[in-house]
């Protein structure tokens, strides 16, 4: 395993100092998102608080958010909203590319029927 854990975007790598630095916040603003249950991060052994890549990500955007007048709240709901609607899409194209294949399959056989 070893370095391998640091590509998985849910490692929990970056410590509290790192990640208020890395995101360009104050540690009190990652405080208020774990206080708030919104973005909960690992704990060490010490009780440290370690982040890992997508919930800087998600802090990130909720920074954003918050920065064009958001409350906290309606923050997080748009923000699972937009996860949401991209889960959705992806799901979506899944299904399209599904039929096309089923297409083509019922194509190959309506031209070459097995008898």
């Amino acid at each position: 395993m070893g370095l391998d854990r640091l590509d998985d975007p849910d490692y929990p790598s970056i410590a509290m100092g790192e990640a208020a630095h890395v995101l360009d916040v104050e540690p009190a603003f990652l405080r208020s998102l774990d206080s708030a249950g919104i973005v909960t991060p690992h704990r060490s052994a010490g009780g440290h608080r370690r982040y890992s890549r997508r919930q800087l990500e998600h802090a990130a955007r909720l920074r954003e958010l918050l920065d064009d007048g958001h409350s906290l709240e309606s923050a997080s709901c748009i923000d699972q909203l937009r996860s949401d609607l991209s889960t959705s899409e992806s799901r979506l194209l899944e299904a399209y590319a599904e039929v096309d294949r089923l297409r083509r399959e019922i194509d190959d056989l309506s031209r070459h029927p097995k008898v």
